[in-house]
């Protein structure tokens, strides 16, 4: 389902978070990007849920069939509109004073004065929302024309036959630059992913290219390191070859697609959001179109292994974020992904060190 909402115009492009933990200019430029802030089935299941984004605080609610992302701050008082309630669905109730919002953010009742006009000044900052591969996707500040930036892409997730599956989302003490570069990454599978998939006495990363995109690179990556999980691994064919397709979307959301044997092809699409400059909130929609007569919680058990593997590193890299210069670490052959990678952020023009 892909559902654009037209919502209140944001004039103020200057004003950062309170508390913000990024360089001024380095968070304008991240703004401009879409991220996502929520499952779609927790904003239905709870008809509100509270989000985290570059420090921005936000409240996402539903609205009949709108969707709704805004400031999570009552205009009236100041109080967290999370801490109030989705009166039948219909907008986010502030519990102080009852004022409550519906679509596109705008002050629809105020019970102290039910007969009076409501000043425009009560609307909430809203913002737009896409809904797309079963997420909430918004944008801080977004920008018009051919230029502009859109929701990534994900292979596979509306082709016939494919399963379609959302993981819950995992948080991740670290900075999102680190954890995309990281699923990036080819050569720690012997390594980190030893308990879930991959095979310690299998290090070597055989040579491959990159190849630029209009959105950032894409990677093809040939090796015999396999993708089943441990108790499976006997289903692959003999000298079996496994392709890995990488694209990173810039700034902070990449996919991959891996080959099976027998047609078998997994879409992954990891939507770091930046909560801070030292927290991420980790999005993974899955297409597939093997095994899907099998239970969701293997899919949901199996990730979670897998992304508890990779904060353990991701959540202890010094400098907590990342270096942009590329003097400031050393590097191998198997980098070539990572190295594409931050030079990608460099030309967006973020700073050469993401400064916490």
């Amino acid at each position: 389902m892909n559902v654009a909402v037209t919502t209140n115009q944001i004039s103020d492009v200057s004003d950062l978070p309170r508390n913000c933990s990024f360089d001024a200019d380095d968070w304008r430029i991240l703004a401009r990007h879409w991220y996502a802030v929520a499952l779609v089935r927790d904003v239905e299941e709870k008809g509100l849920v509270g989000a985290v984004l570059l420090d921005e605080r936000l409240v996402v609610y539903k609205s009949g069939t709108e969707i709704v992302v805004a400031n999570d701050i009552c205009t009236h008082r100041g109080v967290p509109l999370t801490m109030g309630s989705n009166p039948d669905g219909n907008g986010v109730r502030c519990p102080y004073h009852g004022l409550q919002f519906g679509g596109g953010g705008k002050c629809v009742k105020v019970p102290a004065h039910p007969d009076n006009a409501i000043p425009g000044k009560l609307h909430l900052r809203s913002y737009p929302v896409v809904v797309r591969y079963g997420l909430v996707w918004t944008c801080l500040r977004p920008e018009e024309g051919e230029g502009a930036a859109k929701v990534p892409v994900m292979p596979h997730w509306d082709d016939k036959g494919f399963q379609q599956i959302n993981c819950p989302h995992f948080d991740i003490a670290g900075f999102a630059g680190r954890q995309i570069e990281g699923f990036l990454d080819v050569a720690h599978f012997a390594f980190i992913h030893t308990e879930t998939f991959a095979d310690p006495d299998n290090p070597v990363v055989p040579a491959y290219e990159t190849k630029p995109t209009d959105v950032g690179f894409e990677a093809e990556y040939y090796s015999t390191v396999g993708n089943y999980p441990h108790g499976k691994q006997d289903e692959t064919p003999k000298d079996y070859l496994w392709l890995r397709h990488f694209r990173a979307h810039l700034p902070f959301t990449a996919h991959l697609t891996v080959h099976f044997p027998d047609g078998g092809r997994l879409s992954i699409l990891n939507a770091a959001t930046p909560v801070s400059a030292r927290k991420t909130r980790l999005f993974v929609p899955i297409a597939r179109n093997f095994d899907t007569d099998r239970p969701v919680q293997e899919v949901y058990d199996f990730n979670l292994k897998v992304f508890q593997e990779d904060a353990e590193m991701v959540e202890q890299q010094k400098p907590e974020n990342l270096p942009l210069d590329p003097r400031m670490e050393a590097h191998i052959p198997a980098d070539r992904s990572s190295i594409n990678y931050r030079r990608g952020l460099r030309d967006l023009g973020l700073s050469h060190f993401f400064i916490a």
